[in-house]
């Protein structure tokens, strides 16, 4: 190579890292990501939390530290059901032949309850574990050990039960008073909802002495806590407690048109709890007095045409034939003001108060009846299904002389014959009345309530209890019967029953 080729190549080279280094300048100003970068968070709060509100913070934390171990889970298996002729499936019967029967398998469910003694009594609803075969109820606690519970005995006025477990040194809920219990304070509800276990909620009391009647039951002892804490299913049976972290009610149930949580639930007060809880582990039964009457709260015009100066006190419609109030002399259109001096102004009040007499106690009425007050002793009688209503009032004129009544135990109702009046109110020439209808059976799950007058059974003319016993006594078990039915608003409407 010659000279001039070697200078030639050299100040290539030369060139060639003049142009690199102006490169690499350029783009030296590109921010590469380091691993080892870090970014300084800001950790100081924007503003001071009032110490008010962080003492309700507080609060909140130590109650659901208190009361989360006292709430147990529930789970519960059903007996398996033996299914009828009605029921058989087509399916199975074309490929095993019309003697096959396939039985409806055991069905869980899950709830809550509230440890009430250190040895395993455990408060929870009557709904939650009244349906449980033998050793389906299982407890577990919140550290995680499970139990095999017994049922202790079950109240379905109230929707309370109690179950046992073998167990020593449980963390027992204190309970407080629900007659102190005021709107507007704060409360928190603890259960397992939708299988979320140890869930705490807040909210308020949002109003007191709810009658939601959910069970459908006329003699049911209605008187609810209303709270917007979130209760949803599985809370059933837990504990609402106060900002004292004391239980004031036992979760029972929510107002919903979905099933699930849509803005209120009701909690069954721990004063009538506990008493209801207490006999039950007692005697394993409850016995409660009834006076023996049908009856409604009073409205301002009810008030104003029975003479009183406002609308108070709780109207007798009905008195039971027989009955405690019957014989006390109790008529129908008297006006109940108060039991025993305590005032009652709804239904479901008197029926609480009641409610907390055996048969056999004697309680004092005060009543207004034709302008004037006049008061009642009145000897509480056990609770019968079998008695019919009979009117007592003025208009009684009806050519009926004697009230026949019929039971129908296998889905769980009975009737009575309709009077004139009745007749008159609900513009039917003939029928028989529903005047009970038993909690969650066929009947009561199809819809048939009290109150209701049968006309027809099968498109057959129902003149009778006797006509109607007739049809129904004819029907084995898996027949279906069509009862045309007409309510008190003048409505008709088809209810199908299944016999039992």
């Amino acid at each position: 190579m010659s000279k001039k080729s070697i200078i030639v190549s050299a100040l290539l080279v030369v060139v060639v890292l003049f142009f690199t280094a102006i490169l690499v300048a350029n783009f030296s100003g590109i921010k590469r990501l380091v691993a080892g970068s870090q970014i300084d968070f800001k950790t100081e709060p924007p503003i001071t939390a009032n110490q008010n509100i962080k003492a309700l913070n507080e609060s909140f934390v130590e109650i659901s530290k208190a009361i989360t171990p006292s709430v147990v889970f529930i789970d519960v298996t059903t007996a398996a059901k033996k299914n009828d002729e009605n029921n058989k499936d087509k399916n199975f019967e074309f490929f095993f032949g019309p003697d096959f029967k396939m039985d409806q398998p055991p069905q869980h469910g899950s709830g809550s309850g509230v440890i009430i003694s250190k040895d395993g009594y455990i408060m929870t609803n009557n709904h939650v574990v009244k349906d449980a075969s033998d050793k389906g109820i299982k407890v577990v606690l919140t550290d995680k050990r499970e139990f095999t519970a017994k049922l202790v005995g079950t109240d379905p006025n109230t929707d309370i039960a109690v179950i046992k477990i073998e167990a020593d040194n449980l963390t027992v809920a204190s309970v407080g008073n629900s007659d102190d219990v005021q709107v507007g304070q704060w409360v928190l509800a603890v259960g397992n909802p939708l299988g979320l276990n140890n869930t705490v909620t807040a909210g308020i009391v949002s109003a007191l002495g709810r009658n939601i009647n959910i069970s459908g039951d006329t003699y049911a002892i209605n008187n609810f806590i209303q709270t917007d804490a979130v209760i949803n299913p599985g809370n059933s049976g837990g504990a609402l407690v106060d900002i004292n972290g004391a239980v004031i009610g036992i979760n029972a149930a929510i107002q919903t048109t979905n099933g699930f949580y849509q803005g209120y639930g009701f909690a069954i007060p721990i004063n009538i709890a506990k008493s209801v809880a207490s006999e039950l582990i007692k005697t394993g039964k409850i016995e409660r007095g009834y006076i023996g009457v049908s009856i409604k709260d009073v409205d301002t015009k009810e008030a104003k045409g029975l003479g009183l100066d406002k609308a108070k006190g709780v109207i007798v419609e009905n008195v039971i034939k027989g009955g405690a109030g019957e014989e006390a002399g109790v008529k129908s259109g008297d006006v109940i003001l108060s039991v025993d001096g305590k005032e009652v102004n709804a239904a479901n009040q008197l029926q609480t108060v009641i409610g907390s007499h055996k048969p056999g106690e004697q309680v004092t009425l005060s009543i207004f009846r034709d302008g004037k007050t006049i008061s009642l002793p009145v000897k509480l009688k056990p609770r019968d299904d079998s008695q019919p209503l009979t009117d007592n009032s003025a208009q009684k004129k009806d050519d009926e002389t004697q009230m026949n009544s019929k039971k129908f135990d296998e889905v769980g109702f009975s009737v009575t014959d309709i009077t004139s009046s009745i007749k008159k109110q609900y513009d039917v020439e003939y029928g028989v009345l529903v005047n009970n209808v038993v909690n969650y059976s066929e009947a009561f799950n199809r819809g048939l309530r009290a109150g209701l007058v049968i006309v027809e059974a099968d498109k057959s003319k129902i003149d009778s209890p006797d006509k109607l016993a007739s049809i129904m006594n004819d029907r084995k078990k898996g027949d279906i019967v069509v009862l045309k039915v007409v309510t008190p608003n003048k409505d008709i409407r088809l209810v199908a029953l299944e016999i039992q």
